[in-house]
């Protein structure tokens, strides 16, 4: 397989360096290194993945969102343009991003909850804090370096704590067991069989999770556009996948477990009218 052009290196060069900006300009330098870190090698697993088997893939696209998102980005995807040659490949291109974005994350929240602190609840007033859910590791992380959470206190995050959450939440949302994300891939190379219905659960789950929170909106509106096809059979289905992955397709599910937060940012959708009626008088809409 031809090494990528020059033209496709300089875009996807372009495209790591706007998004890097963006993410500064939002979060600060600390947050930039430690969530593009985790992102890249998020990224790079898949990538690394599909050379190794030879599959025609595109160089990482990073996506910058400038004051548009609370972390300055919409992550960053790889394209596969080529047939996936059997299950084991499948499963190995799926599981190399999750894993390799993990094993950069643990220490990226290891040493921001570190740097983190606790703050009196009263220090919250006047002041924009958004309340974020927090995953099981997320939470045993806190645990172990901080101790029990003080009475009528608060953790503040910082720049770097964020980054690590937000990598969770990528790594468990690309963990759902839908479509194409890499949740189905594995999903469909430890049982093809079982994929769809799978994928079909995963979808009402979402939905169930729109009605609890509208942060679920947009993804949930993206999953069930992506979920509506059949994942494409690889051209030998038949090919064993072996104990090994299917354990390492466990763990990786573990990993889905305790990133994941079924209230990623904690708010009703009373507030979320609310907030909507704000920015249309601010923009002076009709409604």
């Amino acid at each position: 397989m031809p090494l990528p052009s020059r033209s496709a290196v300089l875009r996807s060069l372009w495209l790591f360096l706007l998004t890097f900006l963006s993410v500064y300009v939002t979060g600060g330098l600390s947050m930039a290194v430690g969530l593009l870190s985790i992102l890249l090698a998020h990224e790079m697993g898949h990538y690394l993945a599909a050379r190794h088997y030879r599959v025609d893939a595109s160089l990482p696209y990073f996506i910058p969102a400038p004051f548009l998102t609370l972390a300055g980005t919409l992550g960053a995807f790889i394209r596969l343009r080529a047939p996936i040659p059997h299950r084991r490949a499948l499963f190995d291109i799926g599981v190399a991003g999750p894993l390799a974005g993990f094993l950069v994350c643990v220490p990226v929240l290891l040493l921001g909850v570190q740097q983190s602190s606790w703050l009196p609840a009263a220090a919250q007033a006047g002041r924009n804090y958004l309340t974020l859910g927090e995953p099981l590791l997320f939470q045993w992380a806190v645990l172990w370096l901080k101790g029990p959470e003080p009475a009528g206190s608060f953790l503040d995050l910082g720049p770097l704590a964020f980054a690590a959450w937000f990598g969770l939440l990528v790594t468990a949302l690309n963990l759902i067991p839908v479509a194409q994300l890499d949740g189905g891939h594995l999903t469909y190379a430890m049982a093809p069989r079982w994929a769809r219905a799978v994928s079909q659960v995963g979808l009402v789950v979402c939905i169930l999770l729109v009605y609890r929170r509208p942060s679920w909106l947009v993804w949930t509106v993206l999953l069930l556009v992506l979920g509506r096809r059949r994942h494409p059979p690889t051209l030998r289905d038949g090919a064993p996948l072996g104990w090994p992955r299917v354990l390492l397709g466990w763990l990786a599910f573990a990993i889905f477990a305790g990133s994941f937060t079924p209230d990623p940012i904690i708010t009703s959708w009373g507030d979320f009218a609310g907030a909507l009626r704000e920015l249309s008088r601010y923009l002076r809409l009709p409604w």
